[in-house]
């Protein structure tokens, strides 16, 4: 595999909307996609992912859980207890990270199930905000048998300790049809 990656493409797996693969470099992985599918026309709570090129901007991590989060270039920041992400449209902190408790409905970064205890933020719905086109669509952890997502991009935690070496805020991820 290359010393840096540019870019991973993403592209649904044929036959089976909220399961893709995943490309990296010469290689590819199977990753987990929103139950809505790859969407052109993103909405908050439709389950898809955004049909898009998205920039890698930061992640967190749960060292406790996933120490190979703090082998890449990217900008790291452990998660805390106190850790969320806001997620109701007309709120002023909509699809940014928020401190908990918040008094609107936010996703749990330290989640029990794991799934992002290796979490990237992709720039999907950043800068622009744009109100009700899609918050927290991170590249995290995916679920045993890549069971679908809410419009995020998920891989093993193998194969996440794979790529994170790789990628810096220089790399995009690019959902594909």
């Amino acid at each position: 595999m290359p010393t840096g990656l540019r870019v991973l493409t993403v592209r649904q797996k044929p036959g089976n909307r909220s399961k893709g693969l995943l490309r990296a470099g010469p290689l590819v992985f199977p990753c987990a996609l929103g139950h809505g599918g790859i969407s052109a026309n993103k909405r908050e709570g439709d389950g898809a992912t955004p049909l898009a090129s998205m920039r890698i901007l930061s992640g967190y991590f749960r060292g406790d859980h996933f120490a190979a989060a703090r082998r890449t270039r990217l900008g790291m920041a452990p998660i805390s207890a106190d850790l969320g992400w806001c997620e109701v449209p007309d709120d002023r902190n909509y699809n940014r990270p928020v401190k908990l408790p918040y008094p609107v409905s936010h996703e749990y970064m330290k989640r029990d199930d794991r799934l992002y205890d290796a979490c990237l933020v992709l720039d999907w719905n950043i800068r622009p905000r744009r109100r009700r086109c899609g918050s927290a669509i991170f590249f995290h952890l995916a679920r045993p048998n890549f069971t679908p997502t809410q419009g995020c991009v998920a891989v093993s935690a193998r194969t996440m300790a794979r790529l994170l070496p790789l990628l810096s805020q220089r790399t995009t991820l690019k959902v594909l049809r």
